[in-house]
């Protein structure tokens, strides 16, 4: 009896561990991913704690849930972390554990030698278990370490064998890692703590339900996420940190795939990707959505006066100055000639024009033309709020007010 109680709390604890992890993992983009990673980090001492000294009976064994439910769900966390988003950030909780522990061992070694009063009736500080801690937590973290970039070699490579099963790529992959990272870990514990093998095998057996069930999970909140699987690389496994850094390679490339050669900035193409997208988010939010498109004025005669050569000059300041003006969030592409598009989330409609009336200003300021006359802009504003929620029903509006701006006299903003 005692044990189907322990195995419900386990249940209940890893189901807790899990939307609490994921919940900040998926409000990164609001939070900051630090928050995460924190989080990550401040679980270790209870994990290794847990795993050393705190054990429950189960129906099939002997286990610890800082070893079963807590390292199991950070080693998946860890997973889904590269899934979301790529090497260069996964690398910073892996790194950081591990220098942060090498800082605990370290500072136990000055630490043993104060001469300590009792300070606190019937509480004296126990060195030895600072010691024994920061050892396992050394340990673990370096077990973590191997973990982690096996964990990301195998997911990518079961890519290839269960192209269409998410949850069978994160439960084999954690099946496989979790067996190694419990033979590593037991080791530690029977030779400082004289473990016995019964825990070993108890603890097998947690890890591996504990695989199927974060994976189950994590399959599910992917699917409502409508987050898809990273494609599969095709460089070989030994190539280790070249696989680790497919992804953040393979996300440049589609960066760089969507840009305008000559101004840098994003292309028409990519804006027929992402502007639909971020639109739709925006109205499933309640937010809404502003887009500008920018034509520079009488840039014809640019390039009759001076030359297709100033003229793309011209157009690429004008891009840069604009670029540095947005917010981190806004986008800017080329839409064609010498007009741009801006799309900007969770701006409203009065905002969008005093946004598009300082980039005018910002233009005229900063622009100039070969014989230093200013270069100006015309902008017609549109905004989801009031005038569509399509993609073509905001450029049609945009473009409308667009050609007023220039019959009114160019250098000018025309919006709602």
């Amino acid at each position: 009896m005692m044990g189907a109680e322990n195995l419900i709390l386990l249940l209940v604890e890893a189901g807790f561990y899990f939307v609490f992890m994921v919940s900040l993992l998926h409000l990164r983009h609001q939070l900051g991913i630090g928050v995460f990673v924190a989080a990550l980090g401040v679980m270790h001492f209870l994990e290794t704690y847990l795993a050393a000294v705190f054990y429950v009976e189960l129906p099939f064994g002997v286990i610890s849930p800082g070893s079963s439910v807590l390292f199991s769900g950070k080693l998946m966390m860890i997973l889904l972390l590269y899934v979301k988003e790529d090497a260069a950030v996964v690398r910073a909780p892996i790194y950081g554990l591990l220098a942060g522990n090498f800082l605990t061992v370290g500072l136990s070694l000055f630490l043993r030698h104060h001469q300590t009063v009792s300070a606190v009736p019937g509480r004296v500080a126990d060195l030895a278990f600072i010691d024994e801690m920061g050892w396992l937590m050394l340990w673990g973290t370096m077990l973590l370490y191997i973990d982690a970039i096996a964990i990301i070699l195998l997911y990518e490579r079961l890519g290839r064998v269960f192209k269409k099963s998410t949850a069978m790529r994160f439960f084999v992959s954690g099946v496989a890692v979790l067996t190694f990272d419990q033979i590593g870990f037991f080791a530690a514990l029977h030779f400082l703590n004289g473990a016995p093998v019964a825990v070993f095998w108890g603890g097998w057996i947690a890890k591996m339900l504990a695989a199927c069930a974060y994976a189950v999970l994590i399959t599910i909140y992917l699917h409502y996420s409508r987050i898809s699987a990273i494609p599969v690389s095709p460089r070989p496994i030994s190539d280790i940190f070249a696989d680790l850094t497919f992804r953040e390679r393979y996300e440049d490339l589609l960066d760089r795939s969507g840009r305008d050669a000559l101004t840098g900035v994003f292309d028409r193409s990519r804006l027929e990707f992402e502007a639909p997208r971020v639109l739709s988010a925006m109205l499933a939010q309640g937010k809404p959505m502003t887009l500008m498109i920018i034509d520079a004025d009488r840039f014809k005669d640019v390039n009759d006066q001076f030359g297709h050569l100033a003229g793309d000059g011209v157009l690429k300041a004008v891009a840069g100055c604009l670029q540095r003006s947005l917010r981190s969030s806004d986008r800017l592409f080329r839409f064609g000639g010498e007009e741009f598009v801006i799309i900007c989330e969770d701006l409203p409609p009065l905002a969008g024009a005093e946004r598009a009336e300082t980039l005018r200003e910002t233009v005229e300021a900063e622009i100039r033309r070969p014989d230093g006359l200013p270069i100006t802009v015309s902008i017609g504003v549109a905004n989801s709020y009031v005038d569509g929620t399509t993609l073509n029903a905001l450029l049609s509006t945009a473009d409308s007010r667009l050609y007023a701006a220039k019959n009114a006299g160019r250098n000018r903003v025309i919006a709602a």
